[in-house]
């Protein structure tokens, strides 16, 4: 059972990452009447549906009672506040790298979906140049912070008896103060001229769904597997996301060294996971 949920997880990963990227890159791109919608306040709102879809799963989990969900996250949370303040250290990293995931998509693809004419080809080259260096960035620091992220909140995941759901509760607690800031901070004079839900659309509230899913699945996963196989599950959808990019929305061009940095996911993820039957004893003459 435990192997079964590991590799559903796994694949439900895989799925929702590459959803996630596809869309959000759209969504970021896409050029529409009136002003976009601030990727601070999309990581806020997928924060507050991850909280309230683990606390509908916790009670599930009392049986749907109202009161024994109460007690569970009254003792659970409130009466555990250093168990609680464990978590603000991984949900800050994570709101950091939900922010910068946008950054990214919003910079490396912009040159994808803009046909400059003759005349502004120069002045779009260097703005191109630009934005792919600052989505860079933004990738490499998400990718640091990630990897620190996912072994402390599996670190504490694996040394508790807590569900994944209550622990998921109180990173998104945090998340949502950390969002917030964020919020105030990068987009207040945006938000009190035009409101929280400015350029929400259909794509919006898609991207912030699968941004809340996302968070529920990597819990999952880090709790049936382990972090490393997270990342490799996320490697696995950059791939796919690649491919689709080729054969059908034909905007990216693979290279020999796209090629070879695949196969060697592809490869590192076959020998982690593989586990070779244990060979029995030479029967002795």
């Amino acid at each position: 059972m435990s192997a079964n949920l590991k590799y559903l997880s796994l694949g439900i990963l895989v799925f929702q990452t590459t959803s996630l990227v596809l869309t959000m890159r759209y969504s970021r791109t896409l050029k529409e009447e009136g002003p976009r919608y601030l990727s601070s306040t999309a990581v806020v709102v997928a924060e507050l549906l991850k909280i309230m879809a683990c606390i509908l799963l916790v009670y599930k989990d009392s049986k749907c009672s109202l009161r024994a969900l109460n007690r569970i996250l009254h003792d659970e949370i409130l009466n555990k506040p250093m168990e609680t303040l464990k978590l603000a250290i991984p949900s800050g990293i994570y709101t950091l790298q939900n922010n910068l995931l946008y950054v990214a998509l919003s910079n490396l693809d912009a040159a994808t979906y803009q046909w400059p004419s003759d005349s502004q080809e120069l002045d779009s080259k260097e703005l191109s140049a630009g934005s792919q260096f600052v989505g860079l960035m933004a990738v490499l620091t998400a990718c640091f912070s990630s990897g620190f992220a996912g072994v402390y909140f599996e670190k504490i995941l694996k040394e508790t008896k807590q569900s994944v759901w209550i622990r998921n509760i109180q990173l998104g607690f945090f998340g949502s103060i950390f969002g917030l800031m964020g919020v105030y901070i990068y987009d207040g004079e945006l938000v009190s001229k035009n409101g929280f839900f400015q350029g929400y659309n259909r794509l919006t509230w898609i991207v912030v769904i699968l941004q809340a899913l996302g968070g529920l699945v990597i819990a999952a996963v880090i709790k049936y597997a382990d972090n490393i196989l997270k990342g490799f599950a996320t490697s696995l959808s950059i791939i796919l996301s690649t491919l689709i990019s080729y054969f059908w929305l034909q905007d990216f061009v693979p290279t020999s060294v796209f090629f070879l940095g695949a196969i060697l996911v592809i490869t590192a993820t076959f020998l982690y996971g593989y586990d070779p039957k244990p060979t029995g004893n030479p029967t002795k003459a």
